[in-house]
C-alpha cells in the first residue's frame, strides 16, 4: 500500500494540482545536500549569430544573462546593463544549453568499472521504487565531457532490464559533492519503462516471466491493475479536505503502510510523473499506448524509437515525443528497420522529435548528432528549418522532462543556459567555448579545468 506520505498528499492536495509528494521527499536532505549558492554577475554576449530554438534568428545579436535568467534578446547593439561585463562574441554562435534526454552518466560512470555499474535493479521485472539519482556518482569525469560539449541538463535513466526500472534523474550538468545538488530545480518525476527484447531476454533466460512479449504486456497490466485498487484504497482512506464531503474510508483511518513501487505507479496514475519508454518497434509502441489508455496514464516520450517514423501520424495527434538516435541501430533484431531520415519525418509530422546520446560518448556531441539528422532529413527533401533541427537538442527534450517552461529556448525569463560556439553548432568544427548553467559560467575552454577527482593527476588539454 501507500507511504504515509502520499496519504497525506491526497488528503491536502487540491484535486486540480498536483500532489506535494516529491515535495515531501525532497526536502529531507536538503540539509545535507542543498546546491551551493552562486551569484553570477552580468553578462551581455554581444555581436555574434543569435539561435533562439524559438523561432527567431539574430545576426548579429545579443543576450543579456542577468541573476541567473535571460533578462533579454535581440538583434543589433545591446542595451545598456548597469554592472555588465559585455563579452564580443563576434564570429561566434549562441544557442541555448544543450540537453540530453537520454543518458546514463553517473549510473554507468567512466571508465566503465563494473564496481559502479549501477543503472540495473534486474533483480525483478518492475523496481518502479529505486531511484536513479541514488546510484548517481558526481564525480563521473563524463559529466566534465558532456558540458564541454555544450549539454547543460540531462535525464540520468535507469537501464532497461525491467518492465517498470525506477524514477529518472533531470540533472543540471554543474559540480557537487552529492546527487541531490544536482537536481534540477522544477523538474517534475519521471519513471523509466520498457519494452520489447531487454526485460524479455533478461528474465526468460532466468526462466522466469516475462519472456515473451506477451507476457510483458501481461505484467504491465498486472502491475498498473494493483496500482489502481491500491489509489482508489488511498483515497478512500485519506481524511476529508475542508467543505467537502468525507471520503467513503470514514473517521479514524489509518494511513496506509508505505510501498514505494506502488507509489512511483501511483505518480503516473495521478500525472504527477512523466513516463519516459523505452521503445524500438512501432507495435510495440502501440501496444505501450493501448496499455496506457486502458490503466490511465500518458507517454511523455518514446525513447530510442528507431520506428517512430511509422506511426508518426499517432504519435503527433496524441501528443507523444520521440527520443531518437541519429543514425544508430542495427545491433540486435528489434533496432533493424531504422532510417537515418527518423527525426525529420517526425517533425515534418508534428512530432516533437529529440535526439538523444545513451551513450557517454554521443552526449559529447549531440550538437553533430542533430546535425546528422538534419541534413539526413534535407537530403530526402523532408521540409525542416534549422530552428526546428536546433529544437531536437534544446527545447523538446526540454519539453519531454517537463522544463520547457524553464529552459530549451533563448527567450526572457528563462534560466541562463547558454551556449557560445566557436562555429556553427551543426558544424563538425564547432567547439563549445564558454558554457553557462544558470548564468554561471561553468565552462571555459579557455582556462581548462578538471571536475573530478578522479582525474586530478591529469593534464587537461587545451
Amino acid at each position: 500500500m501507500l507511504a504515509w506520505t502520499l496519504w497525506v498528499a491526497l488528503a491536502l492536495a487540491d484535486d486540480a494540482g498536483p500532489s506535494p509528494l516529491h515535495e515531501v521527499e525532497a526536502r529531507g536532505h536538503a540539509a545535507v545536500e542543498a546546491k551551493p549558492e552562486v551569484r553570477p554577475e552580468p553578462v551581455v554576449l554581444a555581436g555574434g549569430t543569435v539561435l533562439t530554438a524559438a523561432g527567431h534568428r539574430y545576426e548579429p545579436g545579443w543576450v543579456a544573462l542577468v541573476e541567473g535568467r535571460i533578462r533579454g534578446v535581440g538583434e543589433g547593439e545591446p542595451p545598456a546593463i548597469a554592472g555588465a561585463r559585455v563579452l564580443d562574441v563576434t564570429g561566434h554562435f549562441v544557442t541555448p544549453g544543450l540537453i540530453d534526454a537520454h543518458s546514463h552518466l553517473g549510473v554507468y560512470p567512466s571508465p566503465g568499472a563494473n564496481a559502479h555499474g549501477d543503472g540495473n535493479e534486474a533483480t525483478a521485472p518492475s523496481t518502479a521504487g529505486v531511484w536513479a539519482e541514488h546510484s548517481v556518482w558526481p564525480q563521473d569525469p563524463g559529466f566534465h565531457r558532456a558540458i564541454a560539449g555544450g549539454v547543460t541538463a540531462l535525464q540520468i535513466l535507469p537501464g532497461s532490464a525491467n518492465l517498470v526500472g525506477g524514477r529518472g534523474f533531470v540533472a543540471e550538468v554543474v559540480p557537487a559533492r552529492g546527487s541531490r545538488a544536482m537536481r534540477f530545480p522544477g523538474a517534475p518525476e519521471t519513471v523509466k519503462m520498457a519494452c520489447g527484447e531487454n526485460p524479455k531476454r533478461v528474465y526468460g533466460n532466468r526462466n522466469s516471466a516475462p519472456s515473451t512479449r506477451m507476457g510483458n504486456a501481461r505484467a504491465f497490466r498486472e502491475l498498473f491493475y494493483e496500482a489502481q485498487r491500491a489509489l482508489e484504497d488511498w483515497e478512500a482512506a485519506a481524511p476529508p479536505q475542508e467543505g467537502r464531503r468525507r471520503r467513503k474510508g470514514g473517521e479514524g483511518a489509518e494511513p496506509p503502510e508505505r510501498d514505494l513501487d506502488l507509489e512511483t505507479l501511483v505518480l503516473l496514475l495521478r500525472g504527477e510523473a512523466l513516463a519516459q519508454v523505452h521503445c524500438y518497434r512501432a507495435d510495440d509502441m502501440l501496444t505501450i499506448l493501448q496499455l496506457a489508455d486502458e490503466v490511465g496514464f500518458e507517454v511523455r516520450s518514446f525513447h530510442h524509437a528507431v520506428e517512430a517514423y511509422k506511426i508518426r501520424d499517432i504519435l503527433a495527434e496524441r501528443g507523444v515525443a520521440s527520443s531518437v538516435w541519429a543514425d544508430w541501430w542495427g545491433f540486435k533484431l528489434e533496432a533493424y528497420d531504422g532510417i537515418l531520415e527518423n527525426a525529420a519525418l517526425l517533425d515534418e509530422a508534428g512530432v516533437r522529435a529529440i535526439i538523444h546520446s545513451d551513450s557517454a560518448i554521443g552526449i559529447q556531441r549531440l550538437n553533430q548528432e542533430a546535425a546528422k539528422a538534419y541534413h539526413a532529413g534535407l537530403a530526402a527533401g523532408v521540409d525542416v528549418s534549422e530552428d526546428d533541427a536546433l529544437g531536437w537538442i534544446t527545447a523538446n527534450p526540454a519539453w519531454a522532462l517537463g522544463i520547457d517552461h524553464l529552459t530549451g529556448t533563448l527567450e526572457p525569463g528563462k534560466r541562463a543556459d547558454v551556449v557560445v560556439w566557436d562555429a556553427h553548432p551543426f558544424s563538425v568544427r564547432a567547439r563549445a567555448r564558454k558554457v553557462f548553467v544558470e548564468g554561471v559560467l561553468r565552462y571555459d575552454l579557455d582556462r581548462p579545468q578538471v571536475w573530478s577527482d578522479f582525474e586530478l593527476g591529469r593534464e587537461v588539454p587545451r
